[in-house]
């Protein structure tokens, strides 16, 4: 399967998620590439949209190569992948120095995407969590369990696209994963769409500017 969008992407997810729109589920989305997706399931679902925010820490010398990820959160969702760190003798300094530098950007992020805006109630709600797509998995492992600890009643994670392994990691970490797609081997998550630019901050904040709600 190929999408010619996120847009087109996320509007294939929400069909698949219809039979929540009673539900009063709330929408989150992983900035940047998430939020087109998250938009159109939260017009298709009459949903609030939100965001959580987290950054990938990287490998040294290759930042691509997730070695885990970081999320917005008190304190902040750190989650690493152990046998790399080994395999890649990763010292203690690396990580807290990454760790510093992802948290200064979501800091930044939160301002200009969110403002003073307060932040969405999650606890006992439905919460549906997206992105565009899965490679390793390990941005949405951190904000599943920064999610989580906000206690939803049901969590979801809905994507149009994912690897399989990654999959396999996440399974335990959400109520249900609902993904339309799982080529294997994946590749890189860009493959899949005709336009897969990558989105800047403005872009963003005008989607989330987008009313996601509709009237009864």
């Amino acid at each position: 399967m190929i999408y010619k969008s996120r847009r087109q992407a996320g509007e294939d997810v929400a069909r698949h998620l219809t039979a929540l729109r009673g539900q009063s589920p709330v929408i989150l989305a992983l900035p940047r590439g998430g939020v087109p997706v998250g938009v159109e399931i939260a017009k298709a679902l009459n949903a609030p949209l939100g965001l959580v925010l987290v950054r990938k820490i990287g490998v040294p010398g290759n930042e691509e190569f997730a070695l885990g990820a970081i999320a917005e959160a008190d304190p902040p969702e750190l989650v690493l992948n152990d046998e790399l760190l080994a395999a890649f003798r990763v010292p203690r300094s690396y990580i807290e120095a990454e760790k510093a530098k992802a948290l200064k950007e979501i800091q930044r992020r939160h301002a200009l995407y969110l403002g003073s805006r307060p932040p969405l109630a999650l606890e006992g709600r439905l919460v549906v969590l997206t992105d565009d797509g899965i490679a390793t998995g390990a941005t949405v492992l951190a904000a599943l369990r920064a999610v989580r600890r906000q206690h939803p009643a049901r969590l979801i994670l809905a994507v149009p696209l994912a690897s399989r392994e990654a999959l396999n990691r996440l399974a335990h970490e959400a109520d249900e994963v609902i993904c339309l797609h799982k080529p294997e081997p994946l590749g890189s998550v860009g493959a899949y769409y005709l336009q897969f630019p990558q989105l800047q901050d403005q872009e963003v904040i005008a989607l989330l500017e987008t009313p996601n709600e509709q009237p009864p």
